[in-house]
């Protein structure tokens, strides 16, 4: 995948050789070359590639196939495939992952927000749409990028909200996705294990805790399991540390109130009993493949409406 030279060049800028020029033959090229790396969905990946070295729309690479491209463009382009080839996510090459509706900076150092994540968003909205908190005061546990936090502070504009995680680097993250989306003055961070310093109340506690076993890490597609930071990862023996965690401390942080938190595919049951003993509502919410991807408790104790 080597820029073309000029003696590989004609004046008119015709491409003398198998080597990508333009836009159309880029991404014919590059295509092939992701799927026989095994890259599923490799002429979608191409395209965002394509368009994020041009700085241009994906929708547009369609309409201009006979685009030339620079040496500078080439060059950019070859080092996002090269990447993509060895199975780092896009997102994660461009540093960037549209989640809900809106874009967040991700780094090394925050797990990628998923879609599945937006379950969580649309359980919590429903919720709050129900309970009708004046200014409801949110809690975002390991808040990594601090999506959920942002996205619900941007949905409810009356809301504020602190984002807590153990990693320092994590939360200059989400500190800058508050600023860039315009929600920074109603939202804090704090650097803390959990909810060990965290004091309350809060109407609502929102989290997507590390809830992979141990044992199956290893086992994860490469995307997750070599660019993902395994602290976001690993929950534990049977997945469910955290969990146990949240249970123990979030009766004092939302006394009266709900906990909303993603888990695995097969842990709803799971979670739902470690969080019953402060539980007096229960509900389950299924993630857009069907899957049980949220648990929503409305906690015991007195109104702080």
């Amino acid at each position: 995948m080597r820029p073309l030279s000029p003696s590989q060049v004609g004046e008119t800028g015709t491409q003398q050789s198998g080597e990508p020029r333009t836009v159309g033959s880029a991404l014919r090229r590059w295509t092939a070359e992701l799927a026989g790396a095994g890259i599923e969905g490799a002429a979608g990946d191409v395209r965002r590639l394509v368009a994020a070295a041009l700085d241009a729309p994906a929708a547009a690479l369609l309409r201009e196939p006979e685009r030339m491209l620079t040496e500078a463009q080439l060059a950019t382009i070859e080092g996002y495939v090269a990447r993509r080839a060895g199975h780092e996510p896009v997102s994660r090459i461009l540093g960037r992952r549209d989640f809900y509706g809106r874009a967040f900076t991700i780094t090394p150092a925050t797990l990628d927000p998923r879609p599945e994540s937006e379950t969580l968003i649309a359980a919590a909205l429903q919720v709050a749409g129900e309970e009708r908190w004046e200014r409801p005061r949110l809690v975002d546990v390991g808040t990594g990028s601090g999506c959920l936090l942002i996205t619900l502070l941007c949905e409810l504009e009356s809301a504020t909200g602190t984002g807590t995680d153990i990693s320092a680097k994590a939360l200059a993250v989400a500190r800058e996705n508050a600023e860039c989306l315009g929600v920074a003055r109603r939202s804090s961070w704090l650097r803390t294990d959990v909810l060990e310093t965290v004091s309350g109340p809060f109407h609502m506690l929102v989290a997507n805790p590390p809830y992979v076993r141990s044992s199956e890490i290893a086992q994860l597609e490469a995307e997750v399991r070599n660019f993902d930071p395994h602290i976001a990862l690993d929950g534990g023996a049977d997945g469910l540390a955290v969990y146990r965690g949240l249970a123990a401390e979030a009766q004092r942080v939302v006394p009266s109130g709900w906990t909303v938190v993603e888990v695995g595919y097969d842990q709803a049951d799971a979670v739902l009993s470690i969080l019953a003993p402060i539980a007096h509502e229960s509900r389950v919410y299924l993630d857009v493949a069907g899957k049980r991807r949220c648990v929503a408790v409305k906690t015991r104790g007195l109104s702080h409406a």
